[in-house]
């Protein structure tokens, strides 16, 4: 029993359990001593966060099945299903008194339940994006909440009325923690902590990249931060003041996503593997044991009649066959000329048939694209960070660093070329057409699509780019056009024939649909995988497209279907 792709929640109860929760739509409770696997239940989509009662009697989880779920502990029969949100949900917890939950999703709103009957009891509105994290007061008569919006809000559990609404200048803020005192505890992602207590607000520049979780221990005063700069802080906070008490350098199996108090000198991280990692922060000393790597495919392409494939394992695969090991998880592969780019949650650009590291970044590195630049041959790679990495051909037909552009104030999650332009797009939403011939930036869409834009692809006359808000939007020249896909499920890739005529698009869902450009319609809709699909390539030799899973497979798509 374990886990087969990457593990995003994770909750301790005492020292006696751990539930995780992965992208596998796997929940697992293990017992904490042994660190061996007592049951596994299952949502319909990624399971996303979870969390334990007071007492340890209940587990709470979060997906992106739109629902949340309440599990007894430890037979992990099923108690309530939280229905109602529009979205993903990506977190749900407990009040103290174990008889309300709070969930918060993408649908922008949170939810109050009743925890053993799943009824619902209030919504609350007020934020204007996606929800990302929440936490109850001491008492249970407040919940705090963070916004991709930049705004921390409290509201009043008993009436449903904001009582606070903070702003912290319009930066996405995913994660927060709440003292009982009141005092908040917020990581962003230019990797600040702000603390807002009864005396106002203070920040700390923590980390060299976003903050994606803080965990508040009340008992000890402790606060951990956890970055896409790969490193974990653990902090004492005493008299309004934060001072670090231990730190370390994340192992490359490790997620920065989500990660608990294991006792008083131990700390449990999701990793991208089979089972949870632990730390232990007074001897700097991580325990990695019986982690297998998750199969997880996310990026495949066809280089010289071969095709190669690499996922969270960070080893590539030519026609199937194991090759050069990379050792940590890779988002995306690139032929340049007779190499193979490849990077991710490392930060780490490498030539992935050599195992040739080329270039190190301080943030996990998404995507990347070719483009011709004064008669040689570029590439870019885009950064959570915002930034795309330059690099050309040199003398001896190598990948060569040449500089950084910045171009998003958030995560690049698609990056495409032409002769003229780089256009890329955010997980802010917005897309950006920056000059190929100096970088600069053309034009800039604040909003170009509704949701998170995923991925965007070179076609015929401009570009094209899909999003979470299940749209295919075509760009030529100063003018766009919208269409809705034939999604239900958030679209995760997109990917052109050789003649720019035909456009494939993958979903969360395991769904692949095709879009015919010179009729401007949906030509075909197939469902390959119950596991969603990371990215789609297109084979010139075979005249179809080929799509990677996160179940391991790859996936022949037919055109002319």
């Amino acid at each position: 029993m374990k886990h087969f792709a990457p593990i995003s929640g994770i909750a301790s109860f005492a020292e006696q359990y751990v539930a995780t929760a992965g992208y596998d739509n796997q929940v697992i409770l293990w017992d904490a001593p042994r660190k061996q696997a007592l049951h596994r239940v299952f949502h319909d989509h990624l399971a996303n966060q979870c969390a334990f009662n007071a007492s340890g009697t209940r587990l709470v989880t979060a997906s992106s099945d739109y629902t949340a779920r309440v599990w007894e502990v430890p037979s992990m029969r099923l108690k309530a299903a939280l229905v109602g949100h529009r979205d993903d949900v990506e977190m749900a917890a407990f009040n103290p008194a174990g008889d309300r939950i709070a969930t918060c999703s993408r649908d922008h709103t949170i939810r109050l339940f009743e925890a053993e009957t799943g009824a619902c009891l209030r919504t609350l509105e007020g934020h204007s994006a996606d929800v990302i994290s929440i936490s109850w007061s001491a008492d249970g008569q407040q919940l705090v909440s963070s916004s991709d919006d930049g705004t921390i809000r409290r509201w009043n559990v008993q009436t449903g009325e904001q009582v606070e609404r903070i702003d912290l200048g319009g930066v996405e803020t995913d994660t927060i923690a709440l003292a009982s005192d009141g005092t908040i505890f917020a990581g962003d992602d230019e990797g600040r902590l702000t603390v807002i207590d009864a005396s106002g607000t203070t920040r700390l520049q923590a980390h060299a990249a976003g903050v994606k979780r803080v965990v508040w221990d009340q008992r000890k005063g402790w606060l951990i931060s956890l970055s896409y700069d790969r490193s974990v802080v653990l902090w004492r906070y005493e008299a309004g003041t934060l001072t670090r008490l231990a730190h370390s350098s994340l192992p490359s199996i490790i997620w920065p996503r989500s990660c608990a108090f294991l006792g008083d000198e131990r700390i449990a991280f999701v990793t991208f593997g089979s089972t949870y990692a632990v730390w232990d922060h007074t001897t700097d000393t991580w325990d990695l044991e019986g982690i297998d790597h998750a199969i997880s495919l996310n990026a495949v392409s066809i280089h010289n009649g071969h095709t190669y494939a690499i996922g969270d394992a960070g080893k590539l695969l030519i026609d199937g066959q194991p090759s050069t090991l990379i050792g940590s998880l890779c988002n995306f592969l690139l032929p340049f000329g007779e190499e193979m780019l490849t990077g991710g949650q490392m930060g780490q650009v490498y030539d992935a048939v050599t195992g040739r590291l080329i270039h190190q970044h301080r943030s996990p590195l998404n995507c990347a694209t070719a483009f011709t630049r004064h008669g040689v041959a570029h590439a870019a790679v885009g950064t959570y960070t915002g930034e795309a990495l330059i690099f050309k051909r040199d003398v001896q037909g190598q990948a060569e660093f040449v500089c950084e552009v910045s171009m998003h104030d958030n995560a690049i999650k698609g990056i495409s070329a032409d002769e003229e332009y780089l256009f890329s797009v955010c997980a802010t939403a917005a897309a950006a057409f920056h000059r190929v011939d100096d970088f600069s930036l053309a034009r800039h869409v604040e909003q170009a699509h509704e949701r998170i834009s995923n991925g965007c692809a070179t076609v015929q006359g401009g570009f094209a780019s899909i999003g979470r808000d299940l749209k295919l939007r075509i760009w030529s020249g100063d003018a766009s056009q919208v269409y809705e896909t034939p999604h239900v499920h958030s679209v995760k890739c997109i990917a052109a024939s050789a003649d720019q005529q035909v456009i494939a698009t993958g979903s969360y869902g395991g769904t692949v649909a095709l879009f015919d450009l010179q009729q401007r319609r949906w030509t075909h809709r197939v469902k390959p995988t119950t596991s969603g699909i990371s990215c789609i390539t297109y084979s010139p030799q075979d005249g179809l497209f080929l799509a990677s899973s996160y179940d391991g497979q790859l996936y022949p798509i037919s055109v002319s279907a």
